[in-house]
């Protein structure tokens, strides 16, 4: 199971690579230098910084927003599945009991 890492590390991680992005040769190795400083994974953070980008518009991509949304709807519609497999196994079940045949 992922530990949760504190909201104020993420923003404060992503902050930084943004800020300091220019000083490096690349987005990874500007995240790398980030985690290193804050004791988090390298890939963590350039993930932080990617997903930040796609959240403000600067990169396409699923908003967080999105993916949220995106995950309750497909709950909600294996709940509903769920639901109208019971309803059709009860409807079969009672037809059957109705059945003058099987008295």
């Amino acid at each position: 199971m992922p530990k949760k890492i504190d909201p104020v590390v993420r923003e404060r991680a992503v902050r930084l690579v943004t800020e300091h992005a220019g000083e490096y040769a690349s987005l990874t190795a500007a995240s790398a230098a980030v985690a290193k400083q804050l004791g988090v994974g390298k890939e963590t953070v350039r993930r932080w910084v990617l997903q930040a980008q796609i959240d403000t518009g600067d990169r396409a991509g699923t908003t967080s927003e999105e993916h949220a949304e995106l995950k309750r709807l497909k709950a909600e519609n294996k709940r509903l599945r769920e639901d109208v497999a019971i309803l059709k196994a009860a409807a079969t079940f009672f037809a059957g009991e109705l059945d003058p045949r099987n008295r």
